[in-house]
């Protein structure tokens, strides 16, 4: 189907001879991922100042800590500088925890990214009636999904799914992993 005769909109409520489930749900599949990448464009402008505030703060934090470790240990100075130090390494404490926050949030962005190319590569397939009924065209898009995927249990998921495990059961054990690795303190980077 081309891009114009699905620009027309849905046809499921006056249906004509043209009308087909297929482009209807290439329509919704294409709403979906739009509607991901709207939010994750939205969001990604607020954690950018945040991302950039927390850093900043870090970077604040440690120029306080060189400047208290200046001042002489002093009776009246002793006391002071102890607690200004202290809670200079609580709120360091703090913006850590924030940015490893942020680096979740990164690693969410990333995962609702695969989601709209897999919806995208989904809805090419569909719309294509020369491809939609080629097995081989379905085992192609399998593969390009799985590639996209840059955690092992996301790989683990996905095969289970193709393998027959139910898909709810599937992200369960998924969401567990995740959870596991979370409680232990995995690696969290940036991409």
């Amino acid at each position: 189907m081309s891009q114009d005769s699905l620009s027309r909109g849905s046809l499921a409520a006056s249906p004509d001879l043209g009308w087909s489930q297929v482009r209807e749900t290439v329509l919704m599949l294409e709403l979906a991922a739009g509607q991901v990448d709207a939010a994750m464009k939205d969001s990604n402008n607020s954690v950018e100042v945040l991302t950039d505030t927390f850093t900043s703060l870090a970077k604040t934090l440690d120029l306080i800590e060189v400047a208290v470790s200046t001042l002489p240990d002093t009776v009246g100075n002793g006391m002071v500088k102890a607690e200004i130090q202290d809670n200079t390494r609580v709120v360091a404490q703090k913006v850590h925890q924030a940015i490893i926050a942020f680096q979740f949030y990164d690693k969410l962005v990333q995962r609702l990214d695969h989601v709209c190319h897999c919806l995208d590569g989904l809805s090419g397939l569909v719309s294509d009636k020369d491809r939609l009924f080629d097995p081989g065209e379905w085992v192609g898009l399998q593969g390009r999904i799985q590639s996209k995927y840059t955690m092992a249990e996301e790989h683990e998921m996905f095969a289970a799914v193709l393998a027959g495990m139910p898909v709810a059961q599937a992200i369960e054990q998924f969401m567990a992993k995740r959870g596991e690795a979370a409680a232990g303190g995995g690696d969290i980077e940036l991409f």
